[in-house]
């Protein structure tokens, strides 16, 4: 009876063909389910900016996944329609990265904070990047934890009062931007939930990118950190390409990461085009095709070739 049973077939849906995909309008992908972060919080630009990109691409929400791990701003997939997965602490890129390997064909996009991603979740964020995967990680950065009511984070200034640091905290900020350009990334931008329009503009470029793509929002945390406020950023942010900056020249991508607090830039710091994906020099997937689209179970034949190759 076992037997029989693992050996059906199962036959994942066919794809609607793109002649008959429907335009959907950055409204559309509103879910019922209302945002509950404070009022002012930076991830309502984050959650439009996203809905405005998707759109803008002519995506359709059941092409979509949406992963994220544990914070305010990993709430994000709920308010957003399409699929999504709320998943564990700092795991978000696992999970996501499992998702688009069983199926190459779905638009992955990555939410969270920096306490998520470049805390807990920083081995993963590193190994994703480094594989090329083809996945957009989108991290709302308010350089603070939020839900767990205002402590320092990977991201905060040194000299910050926190409720962890109330003399000020004596740790350097990560520099995320640096780290994705390093290891690999080949898609890394920045964006800033004052500039909305900028945002979705960097978040479709992110998404439409094949190969593993960062964007690091500034998303300003109103309740507990008074230091990276909406006005603090508007003095200091300015657009790469109003600079000419040449985002496929490496070593200038550097070089402009480092360039804060004085000076602030957003926009697209480093892309390269045409470099091979996990996906594509996946073995399994390349001869057999996505594992969604795979039978269940094997066959008594198959059992038999698959202990007769161990011999």
């Amino acid at each position: 009876m076992a037997n029989q049973l693992v050996s059906k077939e199962f036959h994942a849906p066919v794809r609607t063909p793109a002649a008959e995909a429907v335009a959907h309008k950055p409204t559309d992908f509103k879910s019922d389910v209302k945002p509950d972060w404070c009022p002012s919080c930076g991830d309502f630009g984050v959650l439009a900016g996203l809905q405005k990109a998707v759109s803008t691409l002519g995506l359709q929400p059941k092409d979509i996944l949406t992963v994220s791990g544990i914070g305010c701003s990993s709430n994000l997939p709920g308010f957003f329609r399409t699929y999504g997965v709320h998943s564990l602490h700092g795991r978000s890129v696992a999970v996501a990265t499992g998702a688009k390997l069983a199926n190459p064909d779905l638009t992955v996009i990555i939410t969270g904070g920096d306490g998520d991603g470049y805390g807990i979740g920083l081995g993963h964020f590193l190994h994703a990047v480094r594989r090329n995967l083809d996945v957009t990680y989108i991290v709302m950065n308010n350089q603070i934890y939020g839900l767990t009511t205002g402590q320092a984070s990977p991201t905060t200034s040194v000299a910050a009062k926190t409720k962890s640091t109330p003399g000020g905290c004596i740790e350097g900020p990560l520099n995320p931007l640096a780290l994705a350009i390093v290891s690999g990334a080949t898609f890394v931008a920045r964006a800033f939930s004052g500039e909305p329009n900028h945002m979705a503009d960097v978040m479709a470029q992110a998404i439409k990118h094949k190969g593993f793509s960062l964007v690091d929002c500034f998303s300003p945390c109103v309740t507990y950190n008074k230091i990276n406020t909406y006005q603090w950023f508007k003095e200091r942010v300015y657009k790469l390409e109003d600079k000419k900056h040449d985002a496929a020249d490496f070593k200038a991508a550097l070089d402009r990461a480092f360039e804060e607090p004085e000076k602030i830039p957003l926009g697209v710091f480093y892309k390269r085009e045409g470099a091979a994906t996990y996906e594509d020099q996946d073995g399994a997937i390349q001869k057999f095709g996505p594992a969604v689209r795979q039978k269940l179970g094997t066959t008594p034949e198959e059992r038999k070739a698959i202990w007769d190759s161990f011999k």
